[in-house]
């Protein structure tokens, strides 16, 4: 029982430590002479200032709501006896609360509030808050600490002026935590004139691996998605995109602006774009091709020629191919200048005067290989290539024969017109399912 009691104290001390929003809600504030002034309405940020350290309190007085800032709380006090907030000036000092422009109020925008968990890479509900409560200058300086998302938050609050606080914190104690750091708080605002106010972006989100995020954001309701769409980089935005299934795919496009849509299809990787884009409206297909730099254009323009079952619907225009007569260094170069995505460098192709396809190298024969040797002697045999109307299955069935990186698709001619990656031939299936 000794060992029990006492680990239940140091339970007590430790959640003394820290503060809950759901505490500070409600609870009794004093002015600079000591009088009851009223009770704190809301704790807000002002993320463009400060993204953890609360600003100010919301204040409902009988003379309506005020804003007190926390330069000018002397005290955070929740022991027993006269617990509260203990402001260091009076009352009539506090401007009234007439907006909250550029403020973030965390129990309307944050309590019962989907976030994103970038740590657990996950969309979490907001159960409390809890912050970090620290005095300098006899100021009370508080910090968000972290979101809580488990049951102790929720039965703070549903608990909360039900049982005795201390009997409550003892309860709260033998029940495990589930807190997100606020660090790894992403947070999701829908209104894109708040979200510039407030500087509300994605930087942590943009981090993670875009099958990553494309798993968090088909967790999100539609207009949700469309915010993180708003915000992420280009780039980043484009890889997550072509991992969301196709359904989401084709909504988180339809509900962006024709600009920015075609600022995210740029970056994708064209035969995925023509994918897409082949399954939209033709009037929404148009609006947003408008939109993209012509080069981009034409080449998602040329692929949407194609059927989306064959080689060349599946196929992608950017990879290197060099001439006949390069050599492992031209090779070498060739990638530092390539901009397209590193899977579709496995294998560097070599053509002739004619643009036709004469041979394949894989790139670890080039990396092992002396700068001045002959591409062409570096070949892989028997070179393996299919026509641009070969069936999906029958580019499959290449794929898996000869354990291929990518697969050459060449015209009618023997030109070289693009190649297909696993990822074309993963997309292709992940279709099917």
């Amino acid at each position: 029982m000794g060992i029990l009691f006492k680990g239940i104290l140091l339970g007590i001390l430790l959640t003394m430590a820290t503060i809950s929003l759901s505490e500070l809600l409600g609870s009794t504030v004093y002015d600079g002479s000591g009088a009851v002034s009223g009770r704190v309405r809301e704790v807000a940020l002002a993320p463009q200032e400060d993204r953890s350290r609360v600003a100010s309190l919301i204040v409902k007085t009988p003379a309506g709501n005020r804003i007190l800032p926390l330069t000018a709380v002397s005290a955070v006090d929740f022991s027993a006896g006269k617990s509260g907030i203990r402001a260091s000036t009076p009352v009539a000092d506090w401007a009234a609360a007439n907006g909250a422009e550029g403020l973030l109020l965390l129990s309307r925008d944050l309590l019962d509030q989907q976030v994103i968990d970038v740590h657990g890479r996950k969309v979490v509900r907001v159960n409390d808050v809890d912050f970090h409560h620290d005095s300098a200058q006899n100021r009370s300086v508080l910090r968000v600490g972290g979101v809580d998302v488990g049951a102790r938050g929720a039965l703070r609050r549903l608990l909360k002026g039900m049982v005795p606080a201390a009997a409550l914190r003892a309860l709260l104690v033998r029940v495990p935590p589930r807190e997100i750091p606020w660090d790894f708080v992403d947070l999701i605002e829908t209104d894109p004139a708040r979200r510039v106010r407030l500087k509300i972006s994605h930087e942590r989100l943009a981090r993670l691996h875009p099958a990553d995020i494309a798993d968090i954001v088909e967790d999100l309701a539609p207009d949700e998605r469309e915010a993180v769409f708003e915000t992420l980089d280009e780039g980043v935005a484009a890889g997550a995109l072509e991992e969301l299934e196709p359904k989401v795919q084709k909504a988180v496009l339809e509900s962006l602006d024709s600009d920015r849509a075609a600022d995210i299809v740029e970056e994708m990787e064209p035969d995925a774009a023509a994918d897409l884009l082949g399954d939209l409206s033709d009037e929404r297909t148009e609006e947003i091709l408008v939109q993209m730099q012509p080069q981009e254009r034409q080449e998602v323009t040329e692929l949407l020629e194609f059927k989306e079952n064959s080689a060349a619907g599946r196929m992608t225009t950017e990879f290197i191919a060099l001439p006949v007569a390069a050599t492992a260094h031209d090779a070498i170069e060739a990638m530092r200048t390539f901009e397209g995505r590193m899977e579709n460098m496995s294998t560097i192709y070599l053509t002739d005067s004619h643009g036709t396809l004469a041979g394949a190298v894989p790139l670890v024969k080039i990396v092992l290989a002396p700068a001045s040797t002959p591409l062409l002697a570096l070949g892989q045999e028997p070179l393996i290539s299919c026509h641009e109307d070969t069936k999906e299955k029958e580019f499959a069935e290449l794929f898996d024969k000869y354990n291929l990186l990518t697969l050459p698709v060449i015209d009618e001619h023997g030109h070289l017109t693009g190649v297909i990656t696993p990822d074309d031939v993963i997309a292709m299936l992940r279709a099917k399912l």
